[in-house]
């Protein structure tokens, strides 16, 4: 696959030997890009990035400059982008801050539709999509297979949990937890859990159940959160997926948990 002669490529970069660069994109010391990966046109990718193999970067793309942090000093922080992922036209990805994890990391499977921003720091895992112009801020985390609507604005420091969905057009301020559905704006609610995207992922219908029951004792209830743990604890089965809903809304977060 070519390397278009208009492309520039510092010599401090590494490229597998198939990766195709299309016409004016701009690669700087420091990248290293996997095997099968496409960079398309237009594209600026610089700093300390690694992109894994087979990913499809559309044109107007900028990964790995410098984040929008006041203080940062230019410290020797990186961007890590797994296999397989998705990166459509004008997405940016920054980044990470000596203040926070030092990496902005993306892993596989990732869509990100056009207009989609990754600030400093967030951890973005396997299979999540953002759609249009969803913008995350800083020390973000994002658990695997989450879906975020086009033009939602999610505040720095908030968690989204994983198999949970935030409708389009959201604020959100506080932590999304895994499996639930989210929407709202200026403040988000919590609207039960994401049955749609949990039975597209292969989830029990007995797994379901728990989650909706799980979802009833901690939020409908009117319990304290200690209170209500114990209950989930002592009436549901205990099941990894319940778990792991447990661990999360159990976390003293620095943004709060939804309601």
């Amino acid at each position: 696959m070519p390397i278009h002669p208009t492309a520039i490529i510092s010599p401090k970069a590494e490229l597998a030997e198939d990766v195709c660069v299309e016409a004016y994109s701009i690669i700087g010391p420091g990248v290293v890009i996997g095997s099968g990966t496409v960079v398309g046109h237009h594209i600026v990718i610089e700093g300390n990035t690694t992109i894994g193999e087979n990913n499809r970067i559309f044109p107007f793309v900028s990964l790995g400059l410098s984040p929008q942090d006041l203080t940062y000093a230019g410290e020797d922080t990186r961007v890590i982008i797994g296999n397989n992922n998705i990166i459509r036209e004008y997405v940016t990805v920054h980044r990470g801050t000596a203040r926070g994890a030092g990496i902005t990391r993306i892993g596989d499977g990732v869509f990100l539709m056009a207009y989609s921003h990754v600030a400093h720091d967030c951890q973005v895992g396997n299979g999540v999509i953002l759609a249009n112009a969803a913008t995350l801020g800083g020390h973000i985390d994002v658990g695997r297979f989450a879906v975020i609507g086009g033009l939602v604005a999610v505040h720095q420091f908030v968690r989204v949990g994983e198999y949970s969905c935030v409708g389009g057009f959201s604020g959100v301020g506080m932590d999304i937890p895994p499996y639930m559905l989210a929407t709202g704006a200026p403040r988000i609610k919590l609207y039960g859990p994401n049955l749609i995207g949990l039975r597209r992922h292969g989830f029990s219908a007995k797994v379901i159940q728990e989650i909706k029951k799980f979802y009833k004792i901690f939020w409908r209830l009117g319990l304290g959160r200690e209170e209500a743990v114990a209950k989930a604890r002592e009436e549901l089965e205990p099941l990894p997926e319940l778990e792991k809903l447990i661990e999360f809304v159990s976390f003293s977060s620095k943004r709060g948990l939804s309601r």
